[in-house]
């Protein structure tokens, strides 16, 4: 049986109808900030004309580079990465760029299975969360020719560009403006899915300024799957507590938090009167809370901006300046009081 053959547009038709050369077309989709404004709209015009989609995956292997840029979460679906991503792919798409995305669901084997097969697309360059990495991902990353940026984290001295912030200083600030109001037995309640490494770095830093201060550094990990029912289970079995029940409890992140609130309300608890509540990530919903709640609030946005601009000054660079050192973005978080703690 014959298959009917359905052509489809090709650069050289866009470019006859745009009235310029098949290299300014390609420079269109590949680096448009070097086309002029006229030639743009003529392009522009005649690719939304003909229908023209570009082939990646030969434009890719034509260039050495796909026109993506991969990145690697631990959660799409939750709300703390929501502002990164979309300030990345709002950045991305200014330099005809577009965001690839993968979530790890903080496993260490998903992720190096989501860089390599990403590092298979050549892509521009590719964006991690955390410096948590499987010991093949860190040969992964060693190997890349492409540029590989760690976000929401911060490690000086690694060979990736770091955009982030201390985790382990969050963990400080949130203990010593607990132990500020007067709080002595505070707890930190843990993550219930395993492997948020990063958590376990902000419990470290409110051990150490626990310790430092006297007092005794504990954890709590829950066992609920779900994090707002993980939150209530933690608040249930700690207040029923005999000796030692905590006067304020630090959570890995905000949904934890929510659910200890509502638990708390629940067993008629004053907050933060009889127990204090302290979150991580400043969600949506987090100052509509009844008490609103008191958290550190990430810089979210400006790690996926800063991540956009970096990629463009990278993707620029030629010679020499091409194998300057990885730059450190340092970035702040900023403690956010409210009515529960």
């Amino acid at each position: 049986m014959s298959r009917r053959r359905v052509d489809r547009p090709t650069l050289a038709d866009v470019s006859a109808l745009a009235g310029v050369s098949t290299i300014t077309v390609s420079r269109f989709f590949n680096e448009p900030h070097r086309v002029a404004p006229d030639a743009t709209a003529r392009i522009q015009a005649a690719v939304e004309q003909l229908n023209y989609v570009p082939n990646l995956t030969a434009g890719g292997l034509a260039s050495a580079r796909s026109r993506v840029v991969a990145m690697v979460v631990p959660n799409i679906s939750g709300p703390i990465f929501a502002p990164t991503l979309q300030a990345l792919a709002d950045g991305l798409t200014e330099q005809g760029l577009q965001l690839l995305l993968a979530s790890s669901y903080f496993s260490g084997e998903a992720e190096e299975r989501a860089v390599r097969a990403f590092l298979g697309w050549n892509p521009t360059a590719l964006v991690l969360t955390s410096r948590f990495h499987t010991p093949a991902t860190e040969r992964l990353i060693a190997a890349a020719t492409q540029p590989v940026i760690e976000t929401w984290d911060l490690a000086p001295g690694r060979a990736p560009f770091q955009i982030g912030f201390s985790h382990h200083q969050v963990g400080r600030d949130a203990a010593n403006y607990l132990t500020g109001r007067g709080h002595r037995r505070i707890g930190f309640v843990h993550n219930s899915v395993a492997g948020d490494l990063s958590a376990q770095e902000r419990f470290a830093g409110y051990a150490e300024v626990m310790q430092a201060k006297g007092l005794q550094a504990w954890g709590y990990s829950p066992t609920e799957p779900d994090p707002m029912q993980a939150g209530s289970q933690a608040v249930q079995a700690l207040t029923a507590l005999k000796r030692g029940r905590p006067q304020a409890l630090i959570f890995a992140n905000d949904n934890l938090a929510c659910g200890a609130i509502l638990a708390g309300q629940r067993l008629g608890l004053r907050l933060p009167q009889d127990l204090a509540i302290f979150g991580f990530g400043d969600y949506a919903f987090a100052d509509k809370l009844l008490p609103s709640l008191s958290t550190i609030r990430p810089p979210a946005q400006a790690i996926g901006q800063t991540a956009a601009q970096l990629i463009s000054q990278l993707t620029r660079r030629t010679g020499a300046e091409a194998r300057r050192p990885a730059q450190v973005h340092e970035l702040d978080c900023t403690l956010v009081t409210r009515e529960s703690a």
